[in-house]
């Protein structure tokens, strides 16, 4: 568990608390896959082996006009991107599928629930470092309600009532009936093996930004690996498992819904300035990858429409 804490960056949930490494060199083994191109590859088909089974599952409608299909000519810095876009209106609640690929670089999904529902947001995340011989995963299940994650004292501990009043308990609160629902020892088990199987994985050097901090889940993964055939074969492993957790709670809708009215609008409070914090920590992140006007645009087009008022009806 040590470990794990270690390699799940910003975690804030029933983990023992543990120091934070410094950031390690990390020594890559020989990978007997031709370069980051054929990683890519195999990262890339098997995120489209997920899609397949979101749109099997799930009656998604494609969004063409925020999409990149492949042929299009969209590239972000030299490199040919696609980007499908989609939704599912109506009782499945999914504002926003994001299933983004930079050739040889990145390969990312995500899914932004509606507010008629408590079911976690998805996000799903690989990017690929030719030059350094990495390989970086981002997985999280992110929250739907204020736990104060990224609050997380070293000691393990929340902000009490002495520090935050009352409103401590409803913090509380809503961490204990998350845990109760989505982040459950089953699911922590699954990404403490997850982290173990990846070889010579570390956490960043650098603390997430605020924003990102804020958004995170109680289990998030953040961690860069060398690139080798292991890692490529655990990281597949790992998304088409986390993406499965997901589904689960999605298909079991009727355990995740909100009663009409007060509950809905209050999830969509909620959700709105979270949108936005996602959308300035991915910016960040992706202006650092490929520089200000790419990663813009890439962020843009990764995070969706942020101000769309999406209650589950027509999007």
């Amino acid at each position: 568990m040590g470990l794990l804490l270690l390699l799940i960056a910003g975690a804030a949930s029933a983990f023992s608390p543990a120091p934070r490494l410094g950031a390690r060199v990390l020594k890559s083994s020989p990978t007997s896959l031709k370069g980051a191109a054929d990683a890519w590859a195999a990262i890339s088909a098997s995120q489209a082996d997920t899609v397949a089974k979101l749109r099997a599952a799930l009656p998604v409608s494609d969004k063409p006009d925020q999409s990149w299909p492949a042929g299009s000519g969209a590239t972000i810095a030299g490199s040919a991107a696609t980007l499908e876009a989609m939704d599912a209106p109506g009782p499945p609640n999914v504002a926003w599928v994001s299933a983004l690929n930079v050739e040889g670089k990145v390969c990312s999904l995500t899914v932004l629930n509606g507010p008629l529902t408590s079911v976690p947001h998805f996000c799903s995340r690989c990017v690929i470092d030719g030059d350094q011989n990495t390989l970086s995963l981002f997985l999280d299940w992110r929250p739907r309600a204020d736990g104060m994650y990224g609050a997380r004292k070293p000691d393990g501990s929340y902000p009490g009532p002495e520090e935050l009043g009352r409103a401590a308990f409803e913090f509380s609160g809503n961490r204990a009936e998350m845990e109760r629902k989505f982040y459950t020892p089953e699911l922590e088990s699954f990404v403490s093996a997850s982290v173990a199987s990846f070889e010579g994985a570390q956490p960043p050097a650098a603390p997430p930004s605020s924003d990102d901090a804020d958004t995170r889940g109680p289990l998030a993964v953040d961690v860069t690996m060398p690139l080798t055939d292991g890692n490529v074969a655990a990281v597949v492993r790992a998304r088409a498992q986390a993406f499965e957790s997901w589904l689960g709670w999605q298909l079991d809708r009727e355990a995740h819904l909100h009663r009409p009215g007060a509950p809905v609008n209050s999830q969509y409070v909620f959700d709105t300035p979270v949108k936005q914090k996602m959308y300035t920590a991915l910016l960040g992140k992706f202006t650092a990858l490929f520089g200000d006007a790419d990663g813009a645009k890439l962020a843009a087009a990764d995070s969706g429409p942020l101000d769309e008022a999406y209650v589950g009806g027509a999007s």
